[in-house]
């Protein structure tokens, strides 16, 4: 129980620093403000929508899993554009790199407990025995008693 609350702590503060990068981005001239944002706005409903409505579920671990893998790729994607140097120097280029660095600290957190939550649900699973399961599965199983005949119905 614990850990889907720090899962979902961890997937909302995701979801405000990519809210902050993204402005930031828009503010810098990285990506044009328009309606194709709106691709990225339902995107964080999606990540939104799994890490409160879905906490303890495979489909929410497999939401907020995909939201922090993207989180952690931001580093990855700012760091090798050509214009770094200038960016950090500019003025806001502190809280621009500190969003960047903060989503990838946030989405590699995120990816070890959403992976760690999969890997619970899948040991707490139930073993399902079909008529060919195991010994073990099939003792358990009431075999007809032979000394009565079996009624008619």
């Amino acid at each position: 129980m614990r850990s889907n609350l720090i899962l979902t702590v961890t997937s909302l503060l995701s979801i405000v620093l990519f809210t902050l990068h993204l402005s930031d981005d828009m503010v810098r001239g990285f990506s044009t403000p328009g309606l194709d944002n709106f691709t990225a706005v339902a995107i964080l409903v999606v990540f939104l929508y799994g890490a409160l409505l879905l906490p303890g579920r495979l489909s929410g671990y497999i939401i907020v899993f995909l939201g922090s893998l993207a989180a952690a790729g931001m580093p990855l994607i700012h760091l090798r554009g050509t214009h770094i140097v200038e960016t950090v120097r500019s003025d806001g280029g502190f809280l621009f790199y500190w969003t960047v660095f903060s989503l990838g600290v946030t989405g590699v957190f995120g990816m070890i407990l959403a992976a760690r939550g999969m890997w619970e649900l899948r040991r707490a699973a139930p073993r399902v025995c079909d008529k060919f399961g195991d010994r073990n599965d099939l003792s358990r199983v009431r075999k007809p008693d032979r000394r009565r005949p079996a009624l008619l119905p």
